[in-house]
Order: C-alpha cells, then structure tokens, then sequence
C-alpha cells in the first residue's frame, strides 16, 4: 500500500520575526522531519550572522577583522561575498558597512570589506562594521527551502516575515500590503518556483493616515530612505530579493535597469503615491493591482 501524503505547517520566531514553513507532498513524518531540518538552517543563520551577538560571526568581524583577518563559517562568506558583488553592481548604494571615513556622498571603488582566502574576512578601515540585517533573512529563507528540496519534499514554502519563496508544481498566490495603506492589500501575485522580498516604512498610529519612517538608511543624507514607500521584489533566490528591495527603496525607478541582470523584477510606490512596475512585473498579478506604470 502506497502512503497517504499529507501537508504540515509550522512557525516560530527567529530572525526578528515569525518564520512560517510549509509542505506538501509526502507522508506526515517526512514533511515534519524536513520542516525541523529546515527550521535549524534558519537558526544556524540566525547565530552566524546576528549583529547583536559578540560570539556571531557578524559580531567577531566588528570586533576583530579591522585589526586581522578572522575566519568565518562559508554561509557567512557566501553571504558576504554576494553581498560585496552588489556594492560593485549598484555602485556602493547597497553597502552592508558603515562607519567608513570616506563620504558617502561620493562612494568607494570597492568595498570595506576585504575577502580573502579560506573563508578569512578583514576590514580596510578601523572604524568598519558592518551589519547583514538587508540580506541575511533572505539567505536564510533559501537555505531553509534547500533543507525541504534535499528531503524530497514536492512542494513547500517558507515565509520569513514577508520575504518568502516557494516551490512545486502549483503558483502560489502571495498577498502584497499597500505600502501607502496599513492594513490594505495592493496586489496578489502567482509565485511559482521563485522569491519575493517587500521593504516599506513603519507606520505610525499617532502620525497621519501613511505617515511612515523607513527601515532604510540613505547613505547620502544619514536619515530614512523617501524615495520610495515601499518595494517589492521577485527573483530566482530570495537573498537577491531581499537585498535588491534596499536598492529599489534608494534609487526608485533608476533601479529597473539592473535587476534584469539578476532575474529580478519590481513593484513599488513612490514618495508622491504613484504604483510603478518593471516591464515583466504583470505576469501572475491578480485582480486588485488596479494601476501600475512601466518603469522606463
């Protein structure tokens, strides 16, 4: 007799937020086995790559790689690697270092921080630190989905605080906030084997209705991005998603041009409350997505 499949779902707080992770496909045991799999990747990122811990890798690095180089976990050297590509690919706009002497109104050639051999990280400058908080929940959410594949799970998902990606045979449709609305659904998208990453402002309930502060810090004027309300991002990995939303909040529709490099594509809405979308943004949008310019 063939097992009967089933599908399981299970969440828990890590990362700053709630992790959600889903399965389909296989018989009960399995899934519950892969989802603990999957949910110890997301706690392994968690304890690599917290800025708030000293024992972290992150934390090591702000403490010693200014004075030598220190080694780290490769999912921490991946991370930052990736991370160091993008700063050459947006011209120093998505930078996960600050602290650095030079002015950012004019940014570096390169970045503060120096890769070198053997999964070994050093600092250019002693007053360098950095923070993965732009892109670390997206690796995590990618490692956790590996888990899921590795065991032989035919569908599954998972959904770190709104950076998620799935994969299978069937879409899913995923639910997009209005960034300008608390409370309000802008779009619903088909995701079918990629991400989605969102960045957008606090809303504030003592402030007007769509009164928000960004997460985002622009490294131009040291105060919250406000070019843009908020982004979404869809891509093959949700570590790119999840960086290249910091690179829409920045630089608004002059982002457009690089995301096909990555696969990527966007939604977002501007300071003054206009929806734009790159040109192959509408595959998969569902009702509700009631105006959206293309993005020249």
């Amino acid at each position: 007799m063939r097992p009967a499949f089933d599908s399981a779902r299970r969440a828990r707080p890590l990362l700053g937020t709630f992790v959600e992770i889903s399965a389909r496909g296989a018989p009960r045991a399995d899934l519950d086995a892969a989802i603990d799999r999957a949910f110890e990747a997301v706690a392994e990122v968690h304890r690599l790559m917290s800025a708030h811990d000293s024992r972290s890798d992150v934390g090591r690095l702000n403490l010693e790689a200014s004075s030598h180089a220190v080694r780290v976990h490769p999912w921490t050297y991946e991370v930052l690697r990736t991370a160091c590509e993008l700063y050459d690919a947006t011209a120093g706009v998505f930078d996960i270092a600050f602290g650095s002497p030079a002015p950012h109104s004019a940014p570096q050639a390169r970045s503060d921080v120096e890769l070198v051999p053997s999964h070994c990280v050093r600092f250019r400058h002693s007053a360098v630190r950095i923070d993965l908080g732009g892109i670390a929940k997206g690796f995590a959410v990618d490692r956790a989905l590996g888990c899921l594949r590795a065991s032989g799970i035919s569908r599954g998902m998972v959904n770190a605080g709104g950076d998620l990606a799935v994969f299978g045979e069937d879409a899913t449709v995923v639910r997009i906030r209005d960034p300008r609305h608390p409370g309000c659904e802008l779009c619903r998208i088909e995701v079918m084997n990629a991400a989605l990453a969102s960045s957008g402002g606090r809303f504030d309930p003592f402030e007007s209705p769509g009164a928000m502060d960004s997460e985002i810090i622009d490294p131009d004027t040291r105060a919250p991005a406000r070019r843009i309300r908020g982004a979404t991002v869809r891509a093959p990995s949700c570590m790119i998603a999840d960086a290249l939303t910091k690179f829409v909040m920045l630089t608004g529709e002059a982002a457009t041009a690089l995301l096909p490099r990555y696969g990527a594509s966007a939604l977002f809405v501007s300071a003054d409350g206009d929806l734009r979308a790159t040109r192959n943004w509408s595959d998969g949008v569902h009702a509700g997505l009631a105006r959206a310019f293309q993005a020249r």
